[in-house]
């Protein structure tokens, strides 16, 4: 099912490109955590067990109540489990009853250490096991995930493996998720030059993380970091996995097209018509179950959806909305 939204933000803050750069902003972030800290929840941090001796860092967030349920929550690439819409996301969902456990994909946050190697998308395995391990550590019912931009991706990939991998997994819900990679570096190349100095600037900070921790495996110079992306990305795409090119690896996290038409855990889709960086058109092409649907908004950039001077966003009270429905609570 397709339905449009009725998020309507003020007029001033209808620019694509205002809602994309203030939804990842330092004051967005802090009205985040302000919003944390009000519910005086507890936050006990964790390593999740990925498989083949990778560890991934997490954060459970609780309060002293019987929750409706463990959502686990996802964020963008070079994002971290203390990103403004991840802490506002957590907020919400605290506030209405249920437990929140944020992951830090490996390389982001304070966990380049955990693990030699470096992240990539295609690394859909350890989230599932990381999934899998959680529910042994907190085995609250249901189990449910909500992602942004990559982190929606990899919670959509995770609703396809859960049922083989044996989760118990109820509904996943993603905001601007990655859906066709290749169209969305060619959205990148060819859009406004801030989006891709941006998540550049980030992912070259992380590798030179990464190569200060280990050295001897990684021992690249500063020459192959001032490639650009699509090179960078073929570069590591040809270092650090089996997949021989780049247009391999971009397939390698596709959602584009059918290959969600399978799924048997019901998913929810936020997108945005404005979005900077992921084609509108892709989500059009996607093929879903009767079970999930599409929700398409006018406004709200790349996983924006602010809603005034407060900086609280509609992507936050829409995921909670889809999982305490598909939660069976009454919101």
């Amino acid at each position: 099912m397709t339905a449009t939204t009725d998020f309507a933000p003020p007029r001033w803050l209808r620019g694509r490109h205002v809602q994309s750069i203030l939804s990842s902003s330092g004051l967005r972030r802090r009205a985040g955590a302000r919003a944390l800290t009000r519910l005086r929840a507890q936050h006990d941090e964790h390593l999740l067990d990925g498989g083949d001796g990778v560890r991934l860092h997490g954060i459970h967030s609780h309060l002293a109540r019987p929750p409706r349920g463990l959502v686990l929550l996802l964020h963008g690439w070079e994002g971290s489990v203390q990103s403004g819409y991840m802490l506002h996301t957590a907020a919400t969902l605290l506030a209405a009853g249920f437990d929140v456990f944020r992951l830090n994909f490996r390389d982001h946050g304070d966990s380049h250490h955990l693990n030699v190697d470096p992240f990539h998308s295609c690394r859909i395995g350890e989230v599932v096991n990381a999934a899998r391990s959680l529910t042994q550590i907190i085995p609250t019912s249901p189990l449910l995930v909500a992602g942004f931009s990559l982190g929606g991706n990899f919670a959509l990939r995770l609703a396809l493996h859960a049922p083989r991998a044996g989760i118990a997994l109820a509904h996943a819900a993603a905001v601007c998720p990655v859906v066709d990679p290749a169209a969305g570096l060619r959205a990148l190349e060819t859009g406004p030059p801030l989006y891709h100095w941006y998540f550049m600037r980030k992912w070259r900070g992380s590798l030179r993380r990464k190569r200060a921790l280990f050295p001897q495996r990684h021992d690249f110079d500063d020459a192959v970091l001032a490639q650009d992306m699509r090179a960078l990305t073929a570069w590591m795409v040809g270092r650090y996995t089996d997949m021989g090119a780049l247009e391999n690896y971009l397939d390698g996290y596709s959602i584009a097209d059918e290959r969600l038409a399978g799924l048997r855990v019901p998913v929810s889709i936020l997108a945005a018509r404005d979005d900077p960086v992921i084609p509108i058109a892709d989500f059009h092409r996607l093929q879903l179950p009767a079970h999930s649907r599409l929700d398409v908004a006018a406004f709200g950039g790349h996983c924006g959806f602010l809603e005034g001077a407060a900086l609280r966003g509609y992507g936050e009270r829409w995921i909670t909305a889809r999982l305490l429905a598909a939660s069976a609570v009454p919101a």
